[in-house]
C-alpha cells in the first residue's frame, strides 16, 4: 500500500483567559492562537503509550474489559492504515487517532475475541443494536470493520473529516492490492452521556432557581462527546447507546452543568459499506458549514 503524505492544517484555538486579561479590558474579548495540526500514519516506535491512553479514554470504565496493550499493538501493526493527529512533530504523542480493524481477519486473536464478546453482550441489552449479535457471530459471512477513534477533550472536531477521508483513500488502496479491507459493514465504537442528578449534599450543591427533571438514572436525552456521531448515524443501519458493564462512579467529577453530573455510556453506529462514503461526505459538508 502506498504511503500517504503528511497533511496539515492551521486552526484557531482560544487562548487562556489568564493570558488575555492583561491585553484586553473587555471580559468578552478572547485572543486566539494558531495551532498547526499534522496528520501522520501510526508510528510503532512512538505512539504506543499515546494510543493506549486514548483507547482507555474511549472505553471509559469498561477499559479493563479488553487488553488495551494488545489492541494498541494491533493498531500499530497496520501503520499504513489510519491516522494520528499531532501538533509538535511525528515523534510526539498523538492528540487524536482513527483506525479500522478487520474483526473477521483477526477473529482468532484474544483481544478481538474479548471485544467481540463485549459488543455482542451489549447488543443483547439494547434492542436498537440487537442485530450486531448475529452480525458478529462466527458463522456470519459479514466482514465488519471496527472503527476506533478518540481525541483529547480540547481538540476541535474539525480534525475528524480529514481522518475519515484519508481512511477511505487508504482502504481503496488496500483493496486494490488485495489486502483484507473489503468490508460489508463499518461499526464505529464511540461514547455518549446523559445528565444525572448531582450526588452532592444540599450544603455543597449550588443554589438553583429551577431544578431540571433529571433522576439518578439520568435524563432521556442523549448528548455526544463526538459531535460527528450525530451526522454518521443518519446513514446508519443501526445505532444505540448502552450502559457500561462496570458501574460508573464519580459523575460529579464529570459535570457539564453546575447542577448536574454526567453519566457516560458506550455508543455504537453500524453503517453498511455501500453507505459509508456518503456518510463521510456528509461529515465533511457538516463541518464546512459550522
Amino acid at each position: 500500500m502506498a504511503k500517504r503524505k503528511v497533511d496539515d492544517e492551521r486552526m484557531k484555538e482560544p487562548e487562556s483567559a489568564e493570558s488575555s486579561s492583561e491585553e484586553s479590558s473587555s471580559e468578552d474579548d478572547t485572543n486566539m492562537l494558531d495551532v498547526e495540526f499534522e496528520w501522520f500514519d501510526p508510528q510503532p516506535d512512538h505512539d504506543f503509550h499515546g494510543l493506549k491512553t486514548l483507547l482507555r479514554q474511549l472505553f471509559d470504565v469498561d477499559a479493563q474489559s479488553s487488553d488495551l496493550s494488545a489492541l494498541t499493538d494491533l493498531i500499530l501493526a497496520q501503520p499504513l492504515l489510519g491516522s494520528t493527529v499531532k501538533v509538535e512533530g511525528n515523534e510526539t504523542d498523538p492528540y487524536a487517532f482513527l483506525t479500522v480493524l478487520n474483526l473477521h481477519e483477526h477473529k482468532d486473536k484474544p483481544v478481538i475475541q474479548q471485544l467481540t464478546n463485549y459488543i455482542q453482550a451489549q447488543s443483547k441489552r439494547n434492542t436498537d443494536i440487537s442485530q450486531l449479535d448475529a452480525l458478529l457471530n462466527k458463522s456470519s459471512d459479514a466482514r465488519v470493520g471496527l472503527v476506533l477513534t478518540e481525541r483529547l477533550i480540547n481538540i476541535p472536531s474539525e480534525v475528524v473529516p480529514p481522518m475519515y477521508n484519508m481512511l477511505l483513500e487508504e482502504i481503496s488502496w488496500a483493496i486494490e492490492e488485495k489486502e483484507p479491507y473489503d468490508f460489508t459493514h463499518y461499526m464505529i465504537f464511540s461514547k455518549t452521556y446523559r445528565e444525572v442528578a448531582s450526588a452532592l449534599g444540599e450544603e455543597d450543591a449550588p443554589k438553583q432557581k429551577k431544578q431540571k427533571n433529571v433522576g439518578k438514572k439520568g435524563s432521556s436525552e442523549t448528548f455526544y462527546f463526538h459531535p460527528e456521531d450525530e451526522v454518521l448515524q443518519r446513514h446508519a443501519a443501526a445505532f444505540g447507546s448502552f450502559d457500561y458493564l462496570k458501574e460508573a462512579v464519580g459523575s460529579d467529577s464529570k459535570r457539564t452543568f453546575q447542577e448536574l453530573g454526567v453519566k457516560p455510556e458506550g455508543h455504537i453506529i453500524l453503517i453498511e459499506a455501500a453507505k459509508f462514503e456518503g456518510a463521510v461526505k456528509a461529515l465533511q459538508e457538516y463541518f464546512n458549514q459550522t
